[in-house]
Order: structure tokens, then C-alpha cells, then sequence
């Protein structure tokens, strides 16, 4: 499974990459965890808010920073 985190590096984001990387070791999905932190590349895909959150390519959350059972409910498709 394919989770990016996008932001510039802030503490929101470092907390978000941190809960999903937990959510995702906690379900025992195997996951490829990515952070990108290029302003021109999160504005291309369209992101204006950050931190956000996408799995598989789809957009799941943006200007928040989930928690662990959050991002563990998007995990599981709930």
C-alpha cells in the first residue's frame, strides 16, 4: 500500500507521517510510506492545505493531522 504525506516538513506533517506509518504497523499492512515536501509538486497535485494524506493515490485529508484510528479506518477502506 502506497501512503504519501505531503508538506513541507512542519511538525503537523512529521506527526501525520508518524500516526500513519503507526496505523498502518498496527494493522500489519504492508505499506510504502512517502513524504514530499516540494511546494511545486503538492500544488500540482492540486493540495493547497497541508498536511494531507493519500492512499493509492487518492486524496484522503487535507489541513488536519489525523490520528492513528482515523487513518486506520482509511487503511481498512471503513
Amino acid at each position: 500500500m502506497k501512503i504519501e504525506v505531503l508538506g513541507p516538513g512542519c511538525s503537523r506533517c512529521e506527526t501525520l507521517a508518524e500516526n500513519a506509518r503507526a496505523a498502518a504497523e498496527s494493522l500489519g499492512v504492508d505499506y510504502e510510506l512517502i513524504k514530499v515536501s516540494d511546494l511545486a509538486e503538492i500544488a500540482g497535485r492540486g493540495v493547497m492545505v497541508t498536511p494531507a494524506l493519500i492512499v493509492e493515490g487518492a486524496l484522503k485529508s487535507s489541513g488536519k493531522v489525523l490520528g492513528q484510528a482515523e487513518i486506520e479506518k482509511l487503511l481498512r477502506g471503513d
